[in-house]
């Protein structure tokens, strides 16, 4: 396990700079209706009444290249996550709960009316709105099975025709598109990596064969980056090549990626265990291998323009779920080290970063920039940042109540006293990815911030110390990290947590801790841990640390057994501690964590980075 660089003294006034992130602003909603005028114009040439545009790109990506920001062109919106329905006459944008206080904000809700999904679904709204008889477009590239089949029965309950749609209907709208990514590949180091692409296929070649299909199709770029261990920078902040593969149930592989993306060795790696295609071989290559074959299709990634091409070339779709994503996401040992020393790492730069925000924050003048800026570069001066795992949240006071909020130039807040400061940041280190919140406060916090800071640490706790038996899913957890705030008549509009990748993406399925996490929690699977509370206008808060699945020891126990072991090395926000609102066990669970987090930390700090730490981590 690498440890954390110990870096020279930083200076007394040091000049931050974030490298990995910007705070431009990333879409223009004042320009929304204008181009919504043009979309229309362009669907009625095409003989449409109306089109779906999802936020997504033909992979289903969370994190997407510049070129498939579909949604913040159009709309000035820059969620991870939304669908736009455009009809002659109206055009509703749907958005989860993360994004009910960001979309208004960032879109002209003159041209575009923002519907929350707790609100109405879009299948429901285009029952409602959708002239009888009416076509509706939707991209076939960018649109899954699942979502077309939905669109498929919505429509026909409005007695409208639903029509594939191959082309893209912006593009005479968006002539100043980005190009598609570029960026070159990199093969992991299998100490890293910890299993040999060979023995990965071998795995998924025995889930084939129990599901009697003849191939697979990968549709996920990190299924692909995990079976032939390899890394790209196609995707902003996931070190993302983006690929398509065919798995054979017997022979070897096809990897469609752009061979100029390659440096000689790694394509000499590549081609000792896969066919190399350019991506432009893969309608192609698609074809032929399908013809009079089974091939297994995830039905939450594929495509239906691909669905369909395997059908048209006389195979058989298998829907269902890709068993890599499975595999991927219960980490090896070698993983699991790598994970455990980012981790280390990144509570180094924490630590040092949270003693400057101390003094600096008491000092006034702060701002929510200052604070991306000053925390970036302490991760870089700790060694082997390779990027933030995402842009940084930084939410001061009201801002903070913004669930996914980035800071811009023109949102840059001061950091008050007296106010709360929500952040919420991750790392890419060559050996694992890092996800972390704290809420800090500012001054003297209110007794109502401590109350429900403590009430969120509760359920933050709960979900830490929990043992289950094998089989339980995220679903049945997910009541455990709300159960404190639900007594105060409470609730956050977000999952309790998402899969983390090992040097991939900050976000990873299939499990998760939230009311619709119903894949069964496995050991070696990494997830975060937080739950949060925001008050409209005022602050938000969140608290969150990685946990690893474990096995658990139960005395007694008829079922096998599972609990959580924490990745994360920060101490939590003393100040917001009530501690008359937590009990004898909640305070002794605290204490214990605190001990690790010093014992971890501290050999690698100095000076005042090593007296917050000690300071932080006092027993209540």
């Amino acid at each position: 396990m690498s440890e954390p660089h110990r870096p020279a003294a930083p200076a007394a006034h040091p000049r931050f700079k974030a490298l990995f992130q910007s705070f431009d602003d990333l879409a223009d909603g004042t320009r929304g209706a204008a181009r919504l005028a043009a979309l229309r114009a362009e669907l009625a040439r095409l003989g449409l009444d109306g089109y779906v545009i999802p936020r997504a790109d033909p992979h289903q990506n969370e994190y997407v290249p510049e070129c498939e920001e579909r949604l913040a062109f159009l709309t000035g919106f820059t969620g991870s996550a939304g669908l736009l329905v455009v009809l002659a006459e109206a055009a509703a944008l749907f958005v989860d709960g993360r994004y009910t206080l960001q979309a208004p904000a960032q879109v002209d809700t003159g041209a575009f009316e923002v519907v929350p999904l707790a609100q109405t679904s879009p299948e429901k709204w285009i029952e409602t709105h959708l002239p009888k008889g009416a076509s509706l477009g939707f991209d076939a590239w960018r649109t899954t099975l699942d979502g077309r089949d939905k669109l498929a029965a919505a429509v026909a309950a409005a007695g409208g025709i639903l029509v594939a749609v191959e082309t893209d209907p912006l593009a005479p709208v968006w002539t100043d598109r980005p190009p598609p990514p570029h960026g070159a590949v990199r093969m992991l180091d299998l100490a890293i990596a910890g299993e040999e692409t060979g023995a990965k296929l071998r795995r998924v070649r025995e889930t084939l064969g129990a599901a009697k299909v003849d191939g697979l199709l990968v549709s996920d770029p990190h299924a692909a980056a995990w079976l032939f261990n390899i890394r790209g920078a196609d995707v902003a902040h996931t070190p993302l090549p983006l690929a398509w593969s065919i798995v054979p149930a017997e022979g070897v592989p096809l990897l469609f990626l752009e061979r100029t993306k390659l440096p000689g060795a790694v394509r000499d790696a590549l081609e000792a265990v896969a066919h190399l295609h350019p991506v432009s071989h893969l309608d192609d290559g698609l074809a032929a291998f399908s013809r009079g074959r089974r091939m297994r299709i995830d039905q939450a990634t594929c495509p239906v323009r691909l669905a369909g091409l395997i059908e048209k070339a006389g195979g058989t779709v298998d829907k269902g779920a890709d068993p890599i994503a499975l595999l991927k996401a219960s980490k090896n040992p070698a993983e699991i080290a790598g994970m455990r020393a980012a981790h280390l790492r990144d509570g180094v730069a924490l630590a040092r970063f949270l003693a400057w925000f101390r003094d600096r924050a008491a000092a006034g003048g702060l701002t929510e920039i200052d604070a991306v800026e000053a925390l970036e570069t302490f991760r870089r001066e700790c060694g082997e940042l390779t990027d933030v795992s995402f842009p940084t949240i930084a939410g001061a006071g009201p801002n903070g109540a913004i669930v996914h909020y980035r800071v811009t130039r023109s949102t840059n807040r001061e950091i008050r006293p007296g106010e709360l400061f929500l952040l919420d940041s991750g790392a890419q280190y060559p050996d694992g990815t890092t996800d972390i919140t704290r809420t800090l406060a500012v001054g003297a916090p209110t007794p109502q911030m401590r109350a429900h800071y403590t009430l969120v640490l509760k359920g933050h706790l709960a979900i830490a110390r929990a043992v289950f038996p094998k089989g339980v899913a995220g679903a049945q957890l997910d009541p455990f990290a709300r159960q404190y705030l639900w007594a105060a008549g409470l609730d956050f509009d977000h999952g309790t947590g998402h899969g983390v990748g090992a040097g991939l993406s900050v976000h990873e399925g299939p499990a998760r801790i939230s009311k619709l996490g119903h894949v069964p929690l496995a050991e070696g699977m990494i997830l975060s841990n937080e739950p949060g509370y925001y008050r409209e206008g005022d602050y938000g808060i969140r608290i969150e640390n990685l946990v690893l699945v474990e096995p658990r020891e139960v005395e007694g126990a008829e079922k096998p057994c599972l609990g959580f072991s924490t990745l994360t090395l920060v101490p939590y926000e003393r100040a917001l501690i009530n501690l008359a609102l937590i009990d004898p066990a909640e305070r002794a669970q605290i204490d214990a964590y605190h001990l690790q987090v010093r014992e971890a930390l501290t050999p690698f700090l100095e000076g005042a980075a090593r007296d917050y730490v000690v300071s932080a981590c006092q027993v209540l």
